[in-house]
C-alpha cells in the first residue's frame, strides 16, 4: 500500500511540475558536484548528462559552447542536480531540477545501493533514481508561456511616444565596483554608491547572469579577470570589470 501511494504522489507531482519545465528548452549539468572531489568523478557528471538526454533534455555542462539566447541569458535553462543522502550502510542520492532562481521544480525518488564499490554504487542510486524523470513526461513546447491564460486589458487610446537611442552600459574603464550580496546573488555598486549591476548565480561560480536597465548580459571569469558581454544593436558588446567581492 506503502508502495502504491508513492507511486501516486511521483504521479502528480509529474503532472504539477510539467507545464513548468515544458517551456524550458535547455538543461545544464555540473561538471562537479558539491558531494565529489573530483571533475566527473566515477563519470558520474556525463552519466547524469545522458539521462537528462534520455529524457529529451538538450543538456549542456556551464562552460559548453551555448547558443546566443543562452549564453546571454542563463534564465532560459533549467539547472540539473544530484543531491548526495548516502548513509554508513548504503549509497544513496536524489535528481533535483530547479530555476535559475534555486527554485525546486522537481526531486526525483531516493536511488539507493548498497554495492561496496563506490562507482557501482552510484550508478545503481543515479539509475534508480533517474526512473523518477520518466513521470514528468517532459516534452519542450515553446507556446506554453503564451498559452497561459491572460488578464482581458480594455483598449486604450495609443499615446505618441517618442523614441529614444539606447545607449550602451556606462561602466567607465577601470572602474572599481564592490559585491554586495542579494539573494541569489549580488549586486555591483560603484562609489558614488549606485548599482550598476546585478549578478545572478548559476551552477558556475564564475559565471553570472548581468542584469541592468532592462538587459541582460553575462559576467564571467577568464583567467585573473571578470568579463562581461552584453549585446547592443545586434553588436557584442565586452567589457572587463574590476570587481571587489
Amino acid at each position: 500500500m506503502k508502495k502504491i501511494l508513492l507511486v501516486f504522489a511521483l504521479f502528480l507531482s509529474g503532472i504539477s511540475f510539467a507545464q513548468n519545465i515544458n517551456e524550458y528548452k535547455y538543461l545544464i549539468v555540473p561538471d562537479k558536484f558539491e558531494f565529489l572531489k573530483e571533475q566527473n568523478k566515477y563519470n558520474l557528471n556525463e552519466l547524469t548528462k545522458m539521462v537528462f538526454e534520455k529524457y529529451g533534455f538538450i543538456v549542456f555542462y556551464p562552460n559548453d559552447k551555448m547558443p546566443d539566447e543562452l549564453l546571454l541569458n542563463k534564465c532560459k535553462a533549467l539547472y540539473g542536480d544530484v543531491e548526495n543522502d548516502s548513509g554508513m550502510m548504503n549509497t544513496a542520492v536524489f535528481i533535483t531540477i530547479k530555476d535559475c532562481s534555486g527554485k525546486l521544480l522537481f526531486k526525483s525518488e531516493k536511488g539507493k545501493s548498497k554495492i561496496k564499490d563506490y562507482k557501482k554504487a552510484y550508478y545503481e542510486a543515479l539509475r534508480e533514481a533517474a526512473a523518477s524523470l520518466a513521470g514528468l513526461n517532459y516534452k519542450y513546447d515553446p507556446t506554453a508561456i503564451e498559452a497561459a491564460p491572460q488578464t482581458p486589458v480594455q483598449p486604450v487610446t495609443p499615446a505618441v511616444v517618442q523614441t529614444q537611442e539606447v545607449k550602451p552600459i556606462a561602466i567607465k574603464k577601470d572602474e572599481t565596483l564592490f559585491a554586495q550580496p542579494i539573494t541569489n546573488g549580488y549586486q555591483l555598486v560603484d562609489t558614488t554608491p549606485k548599482v550598476v549591476l546585478r549578478l545572478y548565480k548559476t551552477s558556475n561560480p564564475d559565471s553570472f547572469t548581468a542584469v541592468t536597465d532592462g538587459r541582460n548580459g553575462i559576467v564571467f571569469k577568464k583567467g585573473n579577470e571578470w568579463i562581461f558581454e552584453y549585446y547592443h544593436n545586434e553588436q557584442l558588446i565586452t567589457k572587463k570589470l574590476n570587481i571587489k567581492f
